[in-house]
């Protein structure tokens, strides 16, 4: 896809890697425990959210040892840039959100994009909705959602999950 998203004009900010430690388990290759999501924009004018973003420091009360800035704490007290590889949990048999979806996203995936590359009472749009964990995350921060679905059983999950909000579903 990335060819054909540069000849559109988008420009790439981000590869992030999302880590998680359970899924199937291969015997005759490594198991993959990672997915890539790409952050495209259309423009060098876009939104980037960092501090309702950030996680905790690993040291919080660091500080300068020497110099100029001598006692002063070293690190952003809001918490560090999560950087771009994420240790997130899928959604496997007993998690709470898990549905009939065989490759659900976690809500706490979605919610970090939603946060960082949205502001409250923007549009998200995900074209291959599923059991709609996007419509969630967006709806619980505030956001607007529309969701397309082809597959009617992941539908039906996204309908009752989303329990009637202002949500548009587009069958084929």
């Amino acid at each position: 896809l990335y060819p054909i998203f540069k000849s559109l004009g988008l420009k790439l900010r981000n590869r992030i890697i999302w880590r998680f430690e359970h899924g199937l388990h291969c015997s005759q290759r490594f198991s993959g425990r990672y997915e890539t999501i790409m952050w495209f924009t259309k423009s060098d004018d876009y939104i980037f959210n960092l501090d309702v973003v950030r996680i905790p420091q690993r040291y919080p009360n660091k500080k300068y040892f020497k110099g100029p800035k001598a006692g002063q704490l070293s690190c952003n007290p809001l918490g560090k840039n999560p950087g771009d590889v994420w240790d997130i949990p899928n959604v496997k048999h007993n998690h709470v959100e898990k549905t009939i979806h065989p490759c659900q996203f976690p809500v706490e995936l979605i919610e970090r994009l939603v946060l960082a590359m949205t502001n409250v009472g923007d549009w998200i749009l995900d074209p291959f909705m599923g059991v709609g964990s996007t419509g969630v995350a967006a709806l619980n921060l505030g956001r607007k959602f529309i969701g397309v679905e082809i597959d009617e059983k992941y539908f039906m999950a996204a309908e009752k999950r989303l329990n009637g909000q202002p949500v548009k579903f587009l069958l084929p």
